[in-house]
């Protein structure tokens, strides 16, 4: 994509972490470069928001992007898709891909209210920016306390950080879109974890990209219907657990778009190409999250979720 040298430059230069007790002692401390670790040679790790202005910036010139708009109808004719828009605006296109995560409209769409097809791993996350108060030089630092694990790591040459919360859990009921509700759930967790924790919540309603959420996997036993097709974490999440949703997307909408392009005006065999060379590959990453996740937890969240049989 000749975009390798910007997000090199925008990357995440993490040297290694610290386990601190709650009055911020260390108790144990890795550098990324240990024990064969090629955490400073191959990995790149980037925050969301800067990808995203990395790959924009690269099309912009060629794409048609508009903002706070949501899919909310669907119906092929022939050829075309009628689509309707939360707006009320109307359009018609040849494709349609739902690249709109976790929670897609797209996908409630084509296959049915999202609960058939999200398997609750047993863990929440929450992530948001702060200032590095600390003063972290290319170090994180992480605590667990009053089940809550609590991190935090500098980003941006060390101007501020990232924090980040996590907890077993069943599943919640909570609204997806409420910001508010959401971080009423991180303080009532987190109330008693110490350490830096109090400090971190009272930043939380400053943080522009405050972000909660389960850590899930989308299990479909098809990605497509007709002229329209899902990716990435609308289509296969493997979880937060995994660290492989952006590879899988990325990876994911570059054999997606081969596929099209080998297909010629059968856009509904590109997509049932893109899927079969796929699919193996999202599979075995799945069952590594599900491998990662605690084993009683996942027994009790998956209690009445049937687990296709296609590779499971």
């Amino acid at each position: 994509m000749g975009l390798d040298q910007q997000i090199r430059d925008a990357a995440i230069h993490t040297a290694g972490f610290s386990t601190v007790d709650a009055a911020g002692a260390p108790l144990s401390s890795q550098r990324a470069d240990e024990h064969g670790g090629d955490g400073q040679i191959a990995e790149i790790e980037i925050l969301r928001g800067d990808l995203a202005d990395v790959l924009i910036s690269a099309t912009r010139g060629t794409t048609e992007y508009v903002f706070g708009e949501s899919v909310t109808e669907l119906t092929e004719r022939g050829n075309v898709i009628d689509v309707g828009f939360a707006s009320g605006a109307r359009r018609e296109f040849d494709l349609v891909i739902g690249a709109d995560g976790l929670h897609s409209a797209v996908r409630a769409l084509l296959f049915g209210e999202e609960t058939q097809h999200l398997l609750h791993l047993g863990t929440y996350i929450a992530f948001w920016s702060a200032p590095n108060h600390l003063g972290l030089e290319d170090w994180a630092l992480d605590h667990t306390g009053d089940g809550c694990s609590t991190g935090i790591r500098p980003v941006h040459g060390n101007s501020e950080t990232i924090v980040y919360i996590g907890f077993q859990s069943d599943r919640l009921t909570y609204d997806h879109r409420d910001v508010v509700q959401q971080k009423a759930i991180i303080r009532d967790r987190a109330a008693g974890v110490g350490w830096e924790a109090p400090r971190l919540l009272a930043e939380m309603d400053d943080a522009p990209d405050f972000y909660f959420d389960s850590c899930s996997q989308v299990l479909l036993d098809t990605w497509s219907r007709g002229r329209t097709g899902l990716l990435g974490d609308a289509a296969y999440s493997p979880s937060p657990l995994t660290g492989q949703g952006t590879s899988l997307a990325l990876v994911g909408a570059y054999v997606l778009a081969g596929e099209l392009a080998a297909a010629g005006p059968d856009l509904p065999g590109g997509l049932a190409a893109y899927e079969q060379r796929l699919r193996e590959w999202v599979l075995a990453t799945q069952r590594m999250g599900r491998e990662g996740a605690d084993n009683d937890t996942l027994i009790k969240v998956a209690n009445g979720f049937q687990l296709p049989d296609y590779g499971i």
